[in-house]
This record gives structure tokens, sequence and C-alpha cells, in this order.
């Protein structure tokens, strides 16, 4: 049994931040995983590790607890998958 976001999935992993319902603090979302629910507790169980933080596993989400989008992004693609950080501000680089 797979999970909905890799049936509908485009092979890309979404790395991202959100801060909404959780009083102000941050936890970083992991979508887009193909992997089976239990596959995904344990992919999550590891990232939590590498991050020493807590987290969890909702609806296919994987969900970190803190800004770990760097570290995360860095590990999925060491792990073979094309990750991708979404969301943030763009910054443009103004030319004299």
């Amino acid at each position: 049994m797979q999970n909905q976001s890799a049936a509908n999935g485009d092979g890309v992993v979404r790395v991202s931040r959100e801060t909404k319902g959780r009083k102000g603090k941050g936890v970083t979302l992991i979508t887009g995983i193909p992997l089976t629910e239990i596959e995904l507790k344990f992919l999550a169980k590891e990232l939590k590790v590498k991050c020493g933080s807590g987290g969890t596993v909702k609806n296919g989400i994987i969900e970190i607890q803190g800004d770990h989008r760097d570290k995360l992004l860095e590990e999925l693609q060491i792990r073979g998958w094309t990750a991708k950080r979404v969301g943030g501000k763009f910054i443009p680089i103004k030319v004299p």
C-alpha cells in the first residue's frame, strides 16, 4: 500500500518549513517520498536522529521539529532522491 503523495508524485521530494498552527514553532516538512507508510516511519526515525530532534509522520508527510531544511536536503540527495527546497523568500541580486 503506497501513500497518496507517492501515487500522485512527480518524482521530486520537496523539503519546506511551516509554522502555521504550531504557535510559532517551525517544523520541516518532507513530501513526495515514494515509500509505504511503514518505510516512511523508518526513514523519519533515521532523519530525526540525524537532526537530533523529534518529529512524526502524518498523511504521508514527514515532519521534523525545527528548521533542518539544508541538512535534510543534503541527506535525501545522498540517499538518491531528487530533492528540492520549496518556499521561502526570493531575494534578487542587483547588478550595478
